[in-house]
């Protein structure tokens, strides 16, 4: 079993899915507030502003990352290099984005949307602006269920890293499977196995405690 080779998988997988997930997140964030506000029962209702980016999170997230990472061959290719395709973590970071922001945008969308009406209208009638409503009302509101979100969207963020075999991108899945696969090191596969489910553990375990305690303190107030 050679540790350097499962250390360096383990390193390629938080880059991966560190870098991400921040991009994902700068991106997904506020067209999923964008989508709140702009629905039927959102602060500045607009169809055909909420249709377009509806429309375009929706078409991402019906494509297969595996699909995506071809179709962003060109994109990678601008960014990074043609190099970047031959194991460099890097590679995975545009196709993971895309994969992931569409679905961050419809969890916040969705989160935002639980808060209630009657409290949004009530700081509303005190003459609040929009923007202080999205940040003081919208969001700390929803904290508990962004909280979760977030959590279950770094798993699936993980999860897509096991596509970055197809390019040589490396990580614990891909690290994984090739040590199964060749039949050479079936203890360093389990080896593998058990850091990726101890990390899905982790942010599952941690998002569900940081969500109950922010719901609690919410409760509180």
């Amino acid at each position: 079993m050679n540790w350097t080779n499962i250390l360096n998988a383990l390193l390629q997988t938080f880059h991966m899915v560190i870098v991400s997930t921040l991009i994902s997140y700068a991106l997904g964030l506020p067209l999923g507030i964008l989508l709140n506000v702009t629905s039927k029962k959102g602060l500045r209702p607009c169809p055909w502003i909420n249709l377009i980016i509806g429309t375009i999170v929706n078409i991402l997230r019906s494509i297969p990352c595996l699909l995506l990472i071809i179709i962003l061959i060109p994109v990678t290719n601008f960014f990074f290099g043609k190099g970047s395709w031959s194991g460099n973590w890097y590679s995975m970071v545009i196709p993971l984005v895309f994969t992931s922001f569409a679905f961050i945008a419809r969890m916040v969308e969705q989160s935002l949307s639980e808060v209630s009406v009657g409290k949004v209208e009530a700081i509303k009638s005190l003459g609040a602006t929009d923007l202080q409503i999205v940040f003081k009302v919208l969001i700390p509101e929803a904290r508990s269920s962004l909280i979760s979100g977030f959590a279950v969207s770094v798993i699936s963020i993980i999860g897509y890293t096991s596509f970055a075999g197809y390019i040589a991108a490396g990580g614990l899945i891909v690290e994984a499977f090739n040590l199964g696969y060749y039949g050479t090191q079936t203890t360093g596969m389990w080896v593998c196995i058990i850091l990726v489910i101890l990390i899905v553990q982790i942010i599952q375990e941690g998002g569900l405690l940081i969500a109950k305690k922010l719901d609690r303190r919410r409760n509180l107030s």
